[in-house]
C-alpha cells in the first residue's frame, strides 16, 4: 500500500501511515486509518474515484 498523510483532529497533528482501509459511503470514497494518539478514534480522508480504483 501507498503511504498516505492524515490529520488527527483530536491531537491536531499530521501523521503518515500505510495501514488504512478504503471505505465507500454514498458514492464517495474515503481512506480510514487508526489514529496514533491514545484512544480508539479513526482519521478519515477523502480520495478521488480514480485513486480508489487504483487501491482496489
Amino acid at each position: 500500500m501507498e503511504t498516505m498523510e492524515f490529520f488527527d483532529v483530536k491531537s491536531k497533528k499530521k501523521f503518515k501511515t500505510d495501514k488504512y482501509k478504503l471505505v465507500e459511503k454514498k458514492g464517495r470514497f474515503f481512506v480510514v486509518a487508526k489514529a496514533p494518539a491514545p484512544g480508539t478514534h479513526e482519521c478519515w480522508r477523502v480520495v478521488s474515484k480514480d485513486a480508489a480504483k487504483k487501491m482496489k
